[in-house]
């Protein structure tokens, strides 16, 4: 199935990236080490690659300091 997917121009290592990343924006990380078998700290990371990591999103936006109109 490879070398038929290579043939039609698919790279499989960009897809399966981009399908954890994607993943990793729109689960937990709890949830997404779960469905995909793999260690929670595995699933953090991926979350925080993909900056789908809410919490520490939340906190970089709130700590912003806000600006004032000119």
């Amino acid at each position: 199935m490879g070398k038929r997917l290579r043939k039609l121009a698919i790279r499989l290592a960009e897809t399966r990236s981009t399908a954890l990343f994607r993943l990793a924006t729109e689960l937990p990380a709890a949830v997404l080490a779960r469905t995909l078998g793999i260690d929670i700290t595995v699933a953090v990371k991926w979350q925080r690659a993909a900056a789908g990591d809410r919490a520490t999103n939340a906190a970089d936006v709130s700590s912003r300091c806000p600006q004032r109109p000119d």
